[in-house]
């Protein structure tokens, strides 16, 4: 087993009044050269947007990009005409392909929203530009690992073009549990949304993150009520 330990502290932060950016990855000025990505994930960003601001329009392909907004809601808008409002317990995945231009706005005027950018390299390139969401209630998450993005188009989970698994868990305190992967050769990135966990020698608090390799199964321990993203990738 490998471990590669990001510390919610050292993560990249960018600041333009309306938006609070954290980033695990680097991502536009922030830089290092030792986070440009686990495996095929490339983009994990903690983003908190004011009231009535967000992303204008803007430009992607190739790339798959999931938003799990967090509290608050987010307004889609992109270059297919598509117009959707993605709301706490939504996820949303966005199949950039051969080109999408697209918008993220606070759908609110009055609250926050808060969310995650996650970026993922494709398994094809050039695809149709595509767009999913669906809804996950908490409970579905209670005491359980429940799969909300995967590659298997007939699941419950949203689709994305990769050999993918997101995964969230809602713990209560002393919960033990086990995460089974998929495939010998993909790692999992865990990261904290809330709470404290113990996973692979380590004690992961709010925001934490702990990249995990040559393993097959992964082993958590809720110190306190704790909500966690796991995500399963290919390494290479």
């Amino acid at each position: 087993m490998k471990t590669i330990f990001h510390p919610a502290g050292e993560r990249g932060f960018a600041s333009r009044g309306w938006l609070k950016s954290y980033h695990s990855f680097s991502f536009s000025q922030f830089y290092d050269e030792n986070k440009m990505n686990f495996g095929l994930l490339r983009v994990l960003n903690d983003d908190f947007v004011e009231q009535g601001m967000g992303f204008g329009a803007h430009g992607h392909d190739n790339m798959e990009i999931v938003s799990i907004p967090l509290s608050g809601a987010l307004k889609h808008n992109d270059s297919t005409g598509r117009e959707k409002v993605i709301n706490q317990g939504d996820v949303q995945i966005m199949s950039a392909g051969s080109g999408i231009q697209h918008s993220e706005v606070n759908n609110s005027k009055t609250e926050p929203v808060k969310f995650l950018q996650i970026w993922i390299m494709p398994k094809e390139k050039d695809i149709e530009p595509r767009y999913e969401q669906k809804t996950f209630s908490e409970a579905e998450k209670k005491n359980k690992f429940l799969t909300v993005v995967s590659p298997e188009e007939e699941a419950i989970s949203v689709w994305i073009n990769q050999d993918a698994y997101f995964s969230m868990a809602n713990l209560d305190a002393d919960t033990n549990i086990d995460y089974h992967l998929k495939n010998k050769n993909h790692g999992v990135y865990v990261f904290v949304l809330e709470g404290e966990i113990e996973v692979a020698d380590h004690n992961l608090k709010e925001r934490d993150a702990l990249g995990i390799y040559e393993i097959e199964k992964v082993n958590f321990l809720a110190k306190a009520d704790t909500k966690l993203l796991v995500i399963e990738i290919p390494m290479n």
